[in-house]
């Protein structure tokens, strides 16, 4: 089964991190990345941009319509997200668990409900 595991950030969070500790703390999230990419159970692992550098999309006339944005709600916003195929939810949760920061703040654990897949043909 697969899930997507979510964690939120925002400036101040990041800005609490002692410049010197951002090495140490990228260490540690690769050793994660590479412990779970070598179990076969992470398919991928993605740190977004600020959201700053978000956008909206819509369509407009048939063409995609360009906005700045989100224009969040609150302070928070996704910071990453990883997406695992695992043998049970409980398996998802220990996963989680591991994630370095999860000691710090929570990660939410989505199970994926669909997959459309890619080579479908």
């Amino acid at each position: 089964m697969k899930y997507l595991l979510m964690i939120y950030g925002n400036q101040e969070k990041w800005d609490s991190i002692p410049p010197e500790s951002w090495a140490d703390e990228v260490a540690k999230q690769e050793a994660f990345n590479k412990k779970y990419r070598e179990t076969g159970e992470l398919l991928g692992a993605y740190g977004l941009a600020d959201a700053v550098a978000a956008r909206l999309v819509r369509r407009e006339s048939g063409a995609p319509a360009v906005t700045d944005g989100p224009y969040l709600e609150t302070k928070e916003y996704l910071a990453s997200f990883y997406l695992l195929d695992c043998e049970s939810e409980e398996r998802a949760y220990e996963i989680a668990a591991d994630i370095p920061w999860a000691d710090r703040e929570p990660v939410e654990v989505w199970p994926i409900l669909h997959e459309s897949p890619v080579n479908s043909l």
